[in-house]
């Protein structure tokens, strides 16, 4: 009797089925299976998902199709990091650094006016990015927000008469900040911010003495209190106990000597006009409207300004 040789396979003659292999990995053989697009994925490749397991490929698909968390005032969930507002606690406590630096007297840390000298002395770098309506320096110049120098509404919101007068405005910022960016989301906190300071600076422009500097985030930071009150309101929260806080502050403000009441009451304002276009901005059209309302803030402070030139260079 002859023997025959051939080629193995199963019982009906055809080819041994094969083991499935990795997809991504062809030396590694497996039997689980991707459960959206039913590629064989090893245990390096598996991912997690409601039911079974997917590849790669197929997790980042789904991330692309799901639209990233909204707060309820539109803004991004990134909020809850807090980054903007420590990045501005960062950036006003860098500018006392060098504010401290510039100056050679050595009164800007503790000594100097103020409140019982708690509040700094003056630097060259504050002298610099106060705000000024109209001034003559000492060497004969003339400078101020009359004069041109427009770039001071925004830079004195970052800069503070001595150590305690940062130290104040900073706990604020944290305790409000933080709170207010989660619910807003970065962008939209930020705009908050940024505009309210610049409507308590205009205020200073606009009410001050034109010869009399004035510094500080407060002008930001009376724009937060108002805001946090405005937008606890729109979510239906409890706000009985932000009222006695800016009670307080309002005392503070009118009763504590070397304290800019029109910078203080022109924050508030501003922030409060802000928080009510970032709160009730229609669901439908909210960006939109917030960013038309947001520009539309700026320009009529940037026109008081413009007739406080006016009348002051006129």
């Amino acid at each position: 009797m002859t023997e025959r040789s051939g080629q193995a396979g199963d019982a009906t003659g055809g080819p041994a089925p094969t083991t499935p292999v990795c997809y991504r990995h062809p030396d590694r053989e497996t039997y689980v299976r991707c459960t959206r697009c039913d590629r064989p994925i090893c245990p390096e490749c598996m991912r997690d998902a409601s039911v079974g397991h997917q590849c790669p490929e197929c997790v980042s698909e789904g991330r692309r199709s799901v639209r990233p968390a909204r707060t309820a005032f539109g803004g991004g969930a990134a909020g809850r990091q807090g980054y903007v507002t420590k990045t501005l606690i960062a950036l006003n406590v860098l500018v006392m650094i060098l504010s401290i630096a510039s100056d050679r007297g050595g009164d800007a840390a503790a000594g100097g006016s103020g409140f019982g000298g708690l509040m700094g002395g003056s630097t060259p770098l504050t002298d610099w990015g106060a705000v000024l309506g109209l001034a003559r320096f000492s060497d004969g110049t003339i400078g101020g927000v009359a004069e041109g120098e427009w770039y001071r509404l925004a830079t004195a919101m970052f800069l503070h008469y001595g150590v305690v007068h940062l130290l104040l405005n900073m706990w604020a910022l944290w305790v409000l900040g933080r709170t207010l960016e989660a619910v807003l989301g970065p962008l939209r906190f930020l705009a908050l911010y940024l505009i309210a300071g610049l409507g308590g600076n205009v205020a200073v422009y606009l009410f001050s003495a034109p010869n009399s500097p004035a510094v500080g985030a407060s002008t930001a930071i009376f724009g937060l209190f108002a805001a946090i009150f405005v937008i606890m309101r729109r979510l239906g929260r409890d706000t009985s106990a932000i009222v006695p806080i800016l009670v307080i502050n309002l005392i503070f403000t009118f009763t504590v000597p070397g304290i800019s009441v029109a910078g203080h009451l022109g924050g508030l304002v501003v922030g409060a006009l802000m928080a009510l276009v970032l709160a009730y901005a229609p669901r439908m059209r909210r960006t939109a409207f917030q960013a038309a309302g947001g520009a539309i803030l700026l320009v009529a402070l940037l026109g008081l300004v413009l007739v406080r030139t006016a009348a002051l260079t006129g």
